[in-house]
């Protein structure tokens, strides 16, 4: 199967190739962590894992990095307000948000760039573009990119320049620019940098990095001068990413990435969600809510990245249901008996279509929805299929858990699940030991007693299940251990 990826550049799908042969160099603009992300942050990032995931799915070597912005106009606002440098006050969400990585079960970058530790790389770059005459510098020490000089600006965007004015998408800082379509590269220092150790040295006096330059350099840091994919939300199309080709092609004179992927953004009653707005939920408020990290991920999931989601709390409700007939069904099949002499029954037929389905889902740009539901289609035909049938053949239902566990490879539901409802040993011979309780009170004709064991274990997120051939249990999510 040819996978197709959507390339902003083009406008179009265009089939994949990396520049080096089973090798991806794959960078992603992560957070300016400044506050916690929310939400519609992590939509962006699970699109980026799932791009991740899948290419190693495929069998690719891929070389993941998304930087950290802890450097920038709001992280020294907020520092400055708190008295405290930009160091102290990155840091906690630094933190906070590699951990909302950890708990949406996103794979881990090969490297998270911090923007202050690249300003001598930045420097370079920026007196190699005044050098190549695609930059000049002010006489307060700011230095602007001039983008008259790079005749292939607004290539990405495909904006028209004339229409360009100062405003919320583009800086208008008065550091005494030529146009006010340049932007900084270097802005001189100020007060208010000094102050929370936002300054660093260069050939034109104290100052600080532009936006735009940090992740260009990064990104040719860590990766080269010419990357297969860069990852982004939609807002950051213009100006930021059409700066970061401006400055970085300007100074290589090579093709800065091939592939430009963008996500679209996360509504919230119809609304984008923004931190500006003031309607934006964090990871922790769900989770202190009784939502299973595993149900976000699936919400996230659940629309192509390029089509707009509506955050509802009644959609995460629906995602959850939806991770527990998941692992219902993966119960089931575990706990199947098996014939090994049993006839076919048509099991790996559908377990073959279904990974079809879902791969050819995924090779259209990256289809999540579409392979969620070949997925599904999956749990409704093999369900069918047991109703019905006295006996499975061993190969047959393996297939089927196979099939299961390589497309959740991609998809990382059942394995978030399934790690948030591990239960301890302790924990686990505990729980037989009241179902053993509660067998005994209910052989008593002590239904009562029989009932509040239930009530304790479904508390400690146990859920019973009374079957033909006895009770069986499954953890729920946030099961309490032994105390």
């Amino acid at each position: 199967m040819t996978f197709t990826l959507y390339n902003t550049l083009s406008r179009a799908p265009e089939t994949f190739e990396p520049l080096e042969a089973g090798k991806v160099r794959i960078y992603a603009c992560g957070p300016t962590i400044y506050d916690h992300a929310h939400i519609g942050n992590f939509r962006s990032f699970i699109v980026y894992d799932l791009l991740h995931r899948y290419l190693e799915w495929k069998g690719y070597d891929v070389r993941f990095v998304m930087n950290l912005t802890d450097v920038d106009d709001r992280t020294i606002d907020r520092a400055a307000g708190a008295g405290v440098t930009i160091a102290e006050h990155t840091e906690p969400y630094a933190a906070s948000f590699l951990e909302g990585l950890r708990t949406l079960g996103i794979l881990e970058a090969d490297e998270y760039p911090r923007a202050t530790a690249y300003v001598q790389d930045m420097v370079e770059l920026v007196r190699a573009l005044v050098e190549k005459g695609h930059a000049y510098v002010t006489e307060d020490g700011s230095v602007y990119f001039s983008i008259s000089s790079f005749p292939e600006y607004g290539k990405l965007s495909r904006i028209d320049l004339d229409q360009v004015k100062p405003g919320a998408r583009v800086s208008s800082d008065d550091y005494g620019k030529d146009d006010v379509r340049d932007f900084a590269l270097w802005k001189s220092a100020k007060a208010k940098d000094e102050s929370v150790g936002a300054a660093w040295d260069s050939p034109w006096g104290r100052g600080r990095p532009g936006w735009h330059l940090e992740c260009s350099v990064m990104s040719l840091t860590e990766l080269g001068e010419t990357l297969d994919v860069h990852l982004g939300g939609e807002d950051l199309v213009f100006p930021h990413h059409e700066d970061e080709i401006a400055q970085s092609e300007a100074v290589t004179g090579k093709p800065f990435a091939r592939w430009w992927v963008h996500v679209k953004h996360l509504r919230v009653d119809d609304r984008k969600m923004a931190k500006s707005l003031g309607n934006f939920v964090v990871l922790k408020e769900l989770l202190d809510a009784g939502y299973e990290p595993a149900a976000v991920r699936h919400l996230l999931l659940s629309a192509h990245y390029r089509a707009e989601l509506n955050f509802t709390l009644d959609g995460l409700d629906g995602s959850a249901q939806a991770v527990q007939r998941l692992l219902d069904f993966e119960r089931r099949l575990q706990d199947l008996a098996v014939d090994p002499s049993a006839p076919p029954c048509g099991l790996a037929d559908v377990a073959k279509r279904a990974l079809a389905d879902f791969g050819s889902a995924m090779d259209h740009d990256l289809n999540s929805a579409d392979a969620l539901a070949a997925v599904f289609v999956l749990v409704t035909k093999v369900n069918q299929l047991l109703d019905r049938t006295p006996s499975v053949p061993v190969s047959e239902r393996d297939a089927v858990l196979d099939a299961l566990a390589s497309m959740d490879r991609v998809l990382g539901i059942i394995e978030v699940a399934r790690r948030d409802r591990m239960v301890d040993t302790d924990t686990t011979s505990w729980v037989e030991s009241r179902i053993d309780e509660r067998r005994e009170a209910r052989a008593n004709r002590d239904f009562a007693r029989a009932d509040a064991i239930r009530d304790e274990l479904l508390e400690r997120g146990i859920v019973l299940e009374d079957t033909a051939e006895g009770t069986r249990w499954k953890a729920a999510y946030g099961v309490k251990g032994v105390v």
